[in-house]
């Protein structure tokens, strides 16, 4: 009988990355730039071997979130971003609460399971919006 082993189907043996982290360095670069760049120019400052339809990828998706814009360029689309990785990252947040039923018991989930510091920061934060709203 042969010896059969198995390899990863990529035939890399690097770590995946998380979407989220790809994400961020896109972002990244995106917020180097002097203006709305190519999906190629964004490829080339990430420097991680990635394909040029990997990185158009994550920026579809970016656009979808609503963390990027793009404007037509010929054939192509030059980007932009619309948010920085806080943003991003809120944005990711409240597609989370969104897709849940019961909104109220998933913020009293997360706010119970926040370090003092950061639940102090957020009451903070809250009493600022409050005061804004009422000005």
């Amino acid at each position: 009988m042969p010896n059969r082993s198995h390899k990863p189907a990529s035939g890399s043996s690097a770590p995946r990355r998380g979407q989220g982290e790809l994400e961020a360095q896109v972002l990244t670069a995106l917020h180097s730039a002097q203006g709305p760049v190519s999906a190629a120019w964004v490829q080339e400052r990430l420097d991680s071997g990635l394909a040029y339809t990997t990185v158009v990828t994550i920026l579809s998706r970016l656009l979808a979130k609503g963390a990027v814009t793009r404007e037509r360029a010929g054939r192509s689309f030059d980007w932009q971003p619309a948010v920085d990785p806080a943003g991003l990252a809120a944005l990711r947040m409240q597609r989370v609460l969104d897709g849940e039923a019961d909104r109220e018991a998933v913020l009293t989930s997360f706010v119970t399971a926040l370090p003092p510091g950061d639940e102090q920061l957020l009451r903070d934060l809250l009493g600022e919006a409050e005061s804004e709203a009422e000005d």
